[in-house]
């Protein structure tokens, strides 16, 4: 008499062959690299966008959502599936495509996400846009497919429903257990020790090779140990240059844990670009000691302290540089603390901007950090740690300027390079009204030549636009003559009374303030 099938148990897969106990074995192996994988593509994603659209809050808002709908298509779809197919052999035939199209995504990445930069720069909500569009096509298939990994392999191990909960708990630890090292080891490790697009080639291979394996049987032929192999030609043939230059020639790039990072030669100056380049971050000129931008305009900081010549200075965001090496030589080797988050940044002001003053104390540290425990005292300290178009919030708010007010000398000033379009000075107000919570006298000088910048000076000695005018006309050195000449002409020097906006750790919407100024900037424009 033939034992009674429980109706509940009879669609459960029968698993008998050599094979398919194989691939049983290779299922929660497969759970935990489909959670690795995931992971690493939404963090590998992230910096893909970067160099061509920055690494706002919206952006990463845009690319994480986008992220989560496409994981629960994958849940849905792979419950379904598996509930309609429980074959294994299906299961690793489907991740052994989402291995090929996320080994695809970086050779696919340069024409798509240059095509949508440049095809919606005139759209007044083309960052958003460009970037929604491009993560659809290049992560949709890849992610979709592994969110299918999960339902299908807790369906596949199911035998019993009495140990049904166990099955399917053992699916999540090794999945998220897959996903926790999906986040820090290409954080970590990965992507600044071998960039972005040789991560995606990595997690793209590891889930190949166990696709490969779990699609092994006796007897078939074995084209399935291709993948693994593809996947390897397609990263070997993917070389070239992350992102073309948008002008001049570009001289190096490289990614470090923070940024995308660009030198371009454009005449005889090289400047310093990061992700989208949106901005220079640094200028060196052998020909020529000036920049006629922003970086000359904080020279002038010291005339609105004690007037004379700054006996300590700290750069909080240094970049390639810039400052330090006009200060030193102008004023000569006066001591500099130079901080700066990037150490490969760091790296490049030295090799290609000329950053080897020995005045100059390199410090790689967050500047709010490093001012609340290592700073000294200063004649005058510059803020100009942009993220561009974006300045961490962090650096704009009273407590920061509080903390920095307490590192300066009485007289001292404390300079913050702020970022405008020429109709729009919001975000100066907003920190000029942050500033004049904390200092009695605020001031700015606005940069119209190449740039549109302004410079925001606030100190707690007594300052005047008068008293500053008076000691600028009077100054002897020559080398300052032509900063001081551009100033007066076009600076449009003026005092900055407070308006009410303060920003706070608390609050201190400065990507939503800097957004709605580019928007606006795009509208007028079109």
């Amino acid at each position: 008499m033939r034992p009674e099938i429980k109706p509940e148990l009879a669609a459960l897969p029968q698993l008998a062959s050599p094979a398919a106990a194989w691939r049983r074995r290779l299922l929660l192996p497969l759970a935990f690299t489909g959670g690795l994988a995931s992971l690493g593509i939404e963090f590998a994603a992230a910096r893909l966008l970067a160099p061509f659209f920055g690494q706002s809050l919206f952006i990463w808002g845009t690319l994480i959502g986008l992220i989560l709908i496409y994981l629960t298509i994958g849940y849905y779809a792979g419950g379904r599936l598996a509930d309609r197919r429980p074959d294994s052999r299906l299961l690793f035939q489907l991740t052994a495509a989402a291995a090929l199209l996320t080994a695809a995504i970086p050779i696919a990445s340069r024409p798509i996400l240059s095509l949508a930069q440049s095809g919606f720069a005139q759209v007044s909500v083309g960052l958003v846009l460009g970037s929604l569009i491009s993560v659809i096509v290049l992560f949709a298939a890849p992610v979709i497919l592994l969110g299918m990994v999960s339902p299908f392999v807790i369906r596949l191990r199911i035998r019993e429903l009495e140990t049904a909960g166990n099955a399917a708990g053992a699916v999540y630890a090794l999945s998220t257990l897959g996903s926790i090292l999906g986040t820090f080891v290409p954080v970590f490790w990965l992507i600044p020790t071998y960039g972005t697009r040789p991560t995606i080639f990595i997690l793209a291979f590891l889930l190949g090779v166990i696709s490969a394996a779990g699609l092994y049987e006796p007897g078939r032929r074995r084209l399935y140990l291709l993948i693994p192999v593809l996947i390897v030609i397609m990263a070997l043939l993917s070389g070239g240059a992350i992102r073309a230059a948008t002008y001049g020639t570009r001289v190096f790039e490289t990614e470090s844990a923070y940024n995308y990072i660009q030198v371009v030669k454009s005449g005889t100056e090289t400047q310093l670009l990061l992700d989208e380049g949106s901005a220079v971050h640094s200028i060196y000129d052998p020909t020529s000691l000036y920049t006629h931008g922003y970086w000359d305009d904080v020279l002038l900081a010291p005339y609105f302290g004690s007037g004379r010549v700054p006996g300590r200075i700290a750069l909080v965001g240094l970049a390639g540089g810039t400052v330090a090496r006009q200060f030193t030589a102008i004023d000569g080797p006066i001591p500099i603390d130079g901080v700066e988050l990037d150490p490969k940044i760091v790296d490049v002001g030295r090799r290609y901007f000329q950053m080897t003053e020995p005045n100059l104390h390199v410090t790689v540290a967050d500047g709010r950090y490093w001012m609340a425990t290592q700073a000294g005292r200063y004649d005058v300290i510059l803020v100009d740690a942009y993220r561009q178009p974006y300045i961490p919030f962090y650096l704009t708010t009273r407590e920061f300027f509080e903390s920095a007010k307490a590192h300066l000398q009485p007289d001292g000033v404390l300079a913050i390079n702020v970022g405008r379009t020429p109709t729009d000075n919001r975000l100066v107000d907003a920190l000029s009204g942050t500033l004049n919570a904390v200092f009695p006298k605020v001031f700015t000088i606005e940069t119209n030549l190449r740039f549109t910048n302004t410079v925001i000076y606030a100190t707690s000695g007594p300052a005047t636009v008068d008293q500053f005018l008076a000691r600028a006309q009077a100054e002897t050195n020559p080398k300052l003559q032509p900063i001081i000449t551009d100033a007066l002409a076009t600076g449009n020097i003026r005092r900055v009374p407070a308006d009410g906006i303060v920003f706070t750790d608390d609050l201190a919407p400065v990507e939503r303030l800097i957004d709605d100024i580019i928007l606006s900037y795009i509208r007028s424009s079109r």
